[in-house]
């Protein structure tokens, strides 16, 4: 009887960028974005900078591993994005364990902040679809 080798190719967790995310990278940042915004809408986060601003969590992307999560923040307005960044990273010991209590996770994950672009990137669609240029292309001109 021959031995079955392993093949050296990916396995389920390497190449999962390629892919997206999986269902559970997915579900699990989904939990975690509920969480965060639940912390900020209840003000249980302490801290001046955030108790004065409406915080957006638009998205949370998850490492393969779930160790990682990118929490992508942005003000209401889209102003004095830094000083919040800055609150949520001041109270980031205080989050993790939050998060860790309403994730079930064999580890609760290390948490980064970062700016949502995607508004900004929606607005910068926007204009150049408003554009004369693609007017006059899609009217066939």
């Amino acid at each position: 009887m021959a031995k079955h080798k392993p093949s050296a190719g990916r396995g389920p967790a390497q190449g999962a960028s390629q892919r997206g995310p999986s269902q559970r990278m997915l579900r699990v940042g989904e939990l975690i974005r509920h969480r965060l915004a639940e912390l900020l809408a209840r003000g249980d986060i302490h801290d001046d900078t955030l108790a004065g601003a409406v915080v957006t969590i638009p998205e949370v992307r998850m490492s393969p591993d779930l160790k990682r999560a990118i929490v992508y923040v942005m003000p209401l307005g889209g102003h004095d994005v830094a000083p919040v960044i800055a609150a949520l990273k001041r109270s980031q010991k205080f989050i993790r364990s939050e998060v860790a209590r309403a994730v079930n996770l064999k580890y609760a994950p290390e948490i980064f902040f970062r700016e949502d672009q995607s508004f900004e990137e929606a607005t910068r669609i926007d204009r150049l679809l408003d554009s004369d240029r693609v007017r006059r292309d899609v009217k066939g001109e």
